[in-house]
């Protein structure tokens, strides 16, 4: 009948409200909003109500966070993370020790400062050691290897990855024998880049390394099983080269991906008048 007469005269014949025409069903719509929430948490399982909001209006979905957190809240869908640890710092040697540089230290470009840690990973019968290099500004992976064991090699092969395309003022990282050895020092020194470590027992002075290692352990680690050292250098570098880098949205980037706002950075770097 809408179609034929004016919405307001039919509710008026009808004896309702003209609001009642424009209602849509909010079990209908909630239904449809969780539905989204579980597509986007079956991808990224350890996001929490604001980020889960940030991704739906991403996919052109209007949401506010109270909505979401209300959903979420109804779908159990809220919980404590656990974390598991292991032992991958050796600080007991007789390399040199550095200060450290970035305390207090305010970040305000890409490549001043990064930052790097090592972590375990448990296959069926083994477990194999994740090396990580990421810049603080963009929460960009520089660089990155998986390795059977503790060697040099494990922390040496990203550094050589990273500095092919970049190169940082400053690289900080815990005490650790693999950051702290001649022949990774050496690479360092003649890359031109500062070196600075944490204090020895001080873990939140590398926590931006931390907290990265953290989201590599509930966002892929804890959820697989890996049959082999070749199917966890599969996925983890999956999740680090295109879920990580290009689908993952940060808090601290605006709800950008490190890519997208590494990009944006570069183009507005780029647009900047020169003042003479």
């Amino acid at each position: 009948m809408s179609q034929q007469y004016p919405v307001k005269a039919v509710c008026d014949a009808m004896g309702q409200a003209r609001s009642t025409y424009y209602y849509q069903c909010r079990e209908d719509d909630d239904a449809q909003t969780k539905k989204a929430i579980e597509e986007v948490l079956m991808e990224f399982p350890t996001y929490g109500y604001r980020r889960v909001t940030k991704q739906l209006q991403r996919q052109g979905k209007e949401l506010n966070h109270k909505k979401v957190a209300r959903l979420m809240k109804e779908m159990g869908l809220t919980q404590e993370v656990k974390r598991r640890k292991r032992r991958t710092t050796n600080s007991e040697h007789d390399y040199p020790r550095y200060p450290n540089l970035v305390a207090d230290l305010q970040i305000t470009r890409p490549d001043q400062v990064w930052v790097c840690d090592i972590t375990y990973i448990r296959l069926r019968q083994s477990f194999v050691y994740l090396a990580v290099i990421m810049d603080v500004f963009t929460r960009a992976i520089r660089g990155w290897h998986l390795s059977h064991s503790l060697a040099q090699e494990l922390s040496l092969i990203p550094l050589q990855q990273a500095l092919m395309l970049h190169r940082p003022q400053i690289h900080h990282s815990d005490q650790g024998i693999q950051y702290a050895a001649t022949g990774y020092t050496q690479t360092l020194d003649h890359a031109g880049v500062a070196i600075s470590m944490a204090e020895t027992g001080c873990p939140e002075q590398n926590g931006y390394a931390e907290r990265l290692m953290r989201t590599i352990k509930e966002e892929e680690v804890d959820l697989s099983e890996y049959e082999d050292f070749s199917d966890a250098r599969e996925h983890i570098g999956h999740f680090l080269d295109e879920v990580y880098m290009h689908k993952r949205i940060h808090s601290s980037l605006g709800y950008l991906t490190p890519a997208e706002f590494e990009s944006l950075h570069t183009e507005q770097t780029v647009c900047e008048p020169v003042i003479s």
